[in-house]
């Protein structure tokens, strides 16, 4: 066993498995500007943006701008970004008020969680009573 409790045949790839210009994907259109979104917040390497089809009143998006296929595909040279997209979404629970109710921060991966476009994100789910277990 290593340190993390993974069998030691367990691997974590060393660099994420990322798209050449020749593929693409939705949220690499939107990262672009090529396919329209309403945009909540941009830097250098995120941009958040309110999802189409809303699960609650606030559903937000946040995305890195370099494709990264699927979390399983991160490792540790992406700690710094994954806690990026955390603190972007933070920062935007609580301009949007969420942080006085509650609010639920997810990733999803693979068929079973509903992942169906292959770009790591995060979803903002706020504003309503989100019951317990989700799903």
């Amino acid at each position: 066993m290593s340190e993390a409790g993974l069998p030691s045949s367990a691997s974590v790839p060393a660099t994420p498995k990322v798209y050449t210009q020749k593929m693409s994907c939705i949220f690499c259109e939107v990262v672009a500007g090529r396919v329209p979104a309403q945009k909540a917040y941009e830097d250098d390497t995120c941009l958040a943006f309110h999802d189409l089809h809303p699960q609650a009143p606030v559903h937000i998006l946040v995305v890195p701008k370099r494709h990264i296929t699927s979390l399983l595909d991160v490792g540790a040279t992406e700690d710094a970004l994954l806690g990026s997209l955390v603190r972007v979404a933070r920062d935007l629970a609580r301009q949007h008020k969420l942080d006085e109710r509650g609010f639920r921060l997810v990733f999803n991966t693979g068929a079973d969680a509903g992942y169906s476009v292959f770009h790591i994100h995060l979803h903002l789910l706020g504003g309503r009573l989100l019951g317990w277990p989700p799903g």
